[in-house]
């Protein structure tokens, strides 16, 4: 039962670990250092109730059963910090906020002291590793140290599912998925580990032997509530930036055509080869490279090139954006050949701004690579197809035509 219990301290560590990626940034925020110290206690709390762990702080302090106030304790901090987290989610006047975080840590405080106070006037001399719940359910003052800390973790995941609900109906996209993971495992919580251990309590009162249900039951149930509540609280924070990689990712993946065309001609450096560079550093070094290069290839736009196509497209029915990118691809192309074949520049008047240079971010340059792939960028360069790349790289004219 100890790995699954480490498993779940696991999750809950590194999901305070990503939460806390940035711990200058952290600590200016109420929210984010809430709702890191919830995740860091409950890992805290799994660590603790490990029948391992709860072994060796019982040999290290000479007190059998010494790890059980620890683990209720810790148990009990970990609920307080829900409900300052659910306090600081909801936000407010600065000062209802703070006296609202300040009486529930008085509350939880007293609760912590209450338990350490009903442990030492218990008589638990008898050492219990994984049934100490219901081997002392009806034993004095044991018994209503074990009530307290469900009581005090029973309200605070009640009151979670609650705020889960009711905000749940007012958001939407990521925060509201994650509000719905982490109802569920606040669900899970309340009824996969509190029900079965209030149930297995009170049937040893009653004499009746239900242990099965604390000792094997109710651990899996709470490891499984601690995934679901931890990837409750890192989908809103992390998924963003997991999906802009992933769009980059493909972006400088629909650039392989525009960047084989004008990569001849292209003065940037070239991009250091790192397998650690995320896909949004590769993309911008793209962008940046083929920019470089159409401001070497604008010296060779031929505008009849470009006006025969537009013509052309709008003639076969095209809108007029889609034959203003084939007919920017066409030029771009007998560009990129005239300058590979190192042809004088067409005497052509006027500059001319593409449109991928007129929209911010990749899209523009998107759109153009896949007009590329279109046989009429390709046809309608007159004077053939682009030489092999040479062995240097060409620089152009030094005046610009593209912004």
């Amino acid at each position: 039962m100890s790995l699954v219990v480490y498993f779940a301290a696991f999750v809950f560590g590194a999901t305070s670990v990503l939460l806390f990626r940035r711990p200058r940034t952290a600590m200016r925020h109420p929210l984010t250092l809430s709702t890191c110290a919830a995740v860091l206690l409950g890992a805290l709390v799994f660590v603790c109730a490990a029948p391992a762990t709860l072994a060796t702080v019982n040999d290290l302090t000479g007190v059998p059963n010494f790890g059980a106030p620890l683990t209720y304790g810790m148990l009990s901090a970990y609920s307080c910090a829900v409900l300052v987290l659910l306090i600081n989610w909801r936000g407010g006047p600065r000062r209802r906020v703070r006296r609202l975080v300040l009486r529930t840590m008085a509350a939880y405080g007293l609760l912590v002291a209450a338990i350490v106070v009903l442990f030492a006037l218990a008589d638990a001399r008898t050492e219990r590793l994984t049934d100490l719940d219901t081997y002392y359910a009806a034993t004095p003052f044991m018994r209503e140290m074990i009530l307290l800390y469900l009581l005090g973790h029973s309200a605070a995941m009640l009151v979670m599912c609650a705020v889960c609900v009711k905000w749940g109906r007012e958001v939407g996209g990521l925060l509201r998925a994650g509000l719905r993971l982490i109802l569920l495992g606040a669900l899970l919580d309340v009824l996969g580990f509190q029900l079965t251990k209030y149930t297995a309590v009170v049937a040893r009162w009653y004499g009746h032997d239900l242990d099965f249900l604390s000792t094997d039951v109710a651990p899996p149930m709470a490891s499984l509530a601690a995934v679901l509540c931890s990837a409750g609280f890192v989908l809103p924070r992390l998924l963003p930036p997991v999906l802009a990689q992933w769009r980059g990712l493909d972006d400088h993946r629909r650039l392989e055509p525009l960047w084989s065309l004008v990569k001849p001609v292209c003065t940037a450096p070239e991009q250091p080869a790192a397998w650690w560079r995320l896909p949004r550093e590769r993309l911008q070094w793209r962008e940046v490279s083929i920019h470089d290069a159409l401001l070497t290839l604008a010296p060779y736009f031929d505008h009849r090139v470009r006006e025969r196509v537009r013509d052309t497209a709008l003639s076969a029915g095209r809108t007029p954006h889609e034959a203003r990118l084939a007919a920017e691809a066409a030029m771009l192309a007998d560009a990129a050949r005239r300058a590979v074949a190192r042809e004088e520049p067409p005497r052509s008047t006027g500059s001319y701004r593409l449109h991928a240079t007129e929209v911010p971010g990749p899209g523009g340059l998107v759109e153009l690579a896949r007009a590329l792939d279109r046989p009429a960028a390709g046809d309608a360069a007159s004077n053939g197809p682009v030489p092999p790349r040479p062995a240097g790289p060409v620089t152009g004219p030094e005046e610009s035509h593209v912004a």
